[in-house]
């Protein structure tokens, strides 16, 4: 039987289990509870380790998030992998942005001069160099921009690395849904529960549904192409990425509900821009189309740190579109807040405490952050 935990976890989709693995390696006693570890929103990302493609205008303090924890993906894959045993699919082949039609391309160098002003690596490439890189890509095929430092990572590999590292360093998974934070007797409680949170906590997260397919290249062969691409093909955004054993995922929409159901009409707009940024995919096979939810919040930015209010309760959710890239600096600022009681500089933009004004319909009151209960 486990005695009182230090810390528990609630979710044990990549953050959290991230942060369950450096808590335990800290010698810190980590229960983590989910019913079903993985099967969340992770389960269904495609995996872009995206900070340039995914800086997006008036996100300036996520878009400084996003490259710091980028940066550090490097060393996290290596460390996890050597740890777990697991290849967690890391690739560094780097990204190309690119517009099919000329009304495409003036909308993605709308977006790359934003990115290009905020310091971020965009080499602009002719249809030409375009093709030098990826010859599949279609004759149409206006222009584009290579971002280097957009990289990849398999999500389903990663909760297994995850999951296999944190046990090891000692994390106890417990298979049971959590229905209030009043169940759990811990010193700190970490809710990275993803569209969960919500009503664990009163933040305002809201599932943001996201389709996408998978397909798979003839024959068992790798895919025809190794940059991820993300496109607009005809007003259609869409991403492709590749995997080394053939698979190929494209993705996603982005759709203000709640449910995981597939529809035609979706199913036909991914197909309808993937295979006209690159024809060859008409030819893959089609095996797998799911839907997931995205934990969005009002300003598409995670929620991290304490929660005001609620003593030795720590919010690490509301990730959106960015969970599996902000995954290692969301474990690293959490597991040091938890073990010393002290907010890194870093979470200062990202506290629950800035929806927690009556004015916002936030929780409840502000807290002081320069000490916490549990020091």
């Amino acid at each position: 039987m486990l005695s009182r935990p230090d810390v528990a976890v609630v979710g044990a989709g990549p953050v959290g289990l991230a942060i369950a693995w450096r808590c335990a390696a800290r010698g810190l006693r980590v229960a983590v509870h989910d019913p079903a570890p993985g099967s969340g929103a992770s389960h269904v990302a495609a995996g872009m380790l995206a900070p340039v493609a995914e800086a997006y205008f008036g996100e300036r303090e996520l878009t400084g998030l996003l490259t710091g924890s980028a940066a550090r993906w490097p060393a996290f894959a290596a460390e996890l992998t050597e740890v777990s045993g697991v290849d967690v699919g890391y690739r560094t082949e780097g990204t190309l942005m690119v517009g099919l039609t000329a009304d495409d391309l003036a909308e993605a160098r709308r977006l790359w001069a934003y990115q290009q002003g905020l310091g971020l690596s965009v080499t602009p490439l002719r249809p030409s160099a375009l093709r030098d890189r990826e010859p599949a890509l279609a004759p149409r095929v206006r222009g584009g921009a290579l971002a280097a430092t957009d990289h990849q990572v398999d999500p389903r590999r990663l909760v297994r690395a995850l999951r296999t590292a944190a046990e090891r360093a000692g994390a106890t998974l417990v298979p049971a849904a959590v229905r209030a934070l009043s169940e759990l007797d811990a010193g700190v409680t970490v809710v990275a529960a993803g569209c969960g949170a919500a009503a664990l906590t009163g933040l305002p997260v809201r599932p943001v549904k996201g389709q996408l397919l998978r397909l798979r290249a003839p024959g068992g062969a790798a895919p025809g192409f190794r940059h991820v691409i993300r496109g607009y093909a005809d007003g259609e955004h869409v991403y492709l990425v590749p995997r080394p054993d053939g698979e190929v995922v494209v993705g996603a929409t982005v759709e203000e509900r709640g449910d995981t159901d597939v529809t035609a009409g979706a199913v036909l707009r991914l197909l309808r821009a993937g295979v006209g940024l690159l024809p060859e995919l008409a030819e893959y096979d089609l095996v797998e189309t799911l839907a997931g939810l995205r934990p969005g919040t009002p300003d598409n930015a995670p929620i991290l740190g304490p929660l005001p209010g609620r003593p030795g309760v720590l919010a690490a959710t509301g990730h959106h579109r960015h969970g599996i890239v902000l995954t290692p600096v969301t474990a690293d600022l959490i597991a040091d807040l938890v073990e010393t009681g002290t907010a890194d500089p870093l979470l200062a933009p990202f506290s629950p405490a800035r929806f927690a004004s009556p004015a916002a319909g936030g929780p409840g009151p502000f807290v002081s952050e320069e000490e916490y209960p549990w020091n």
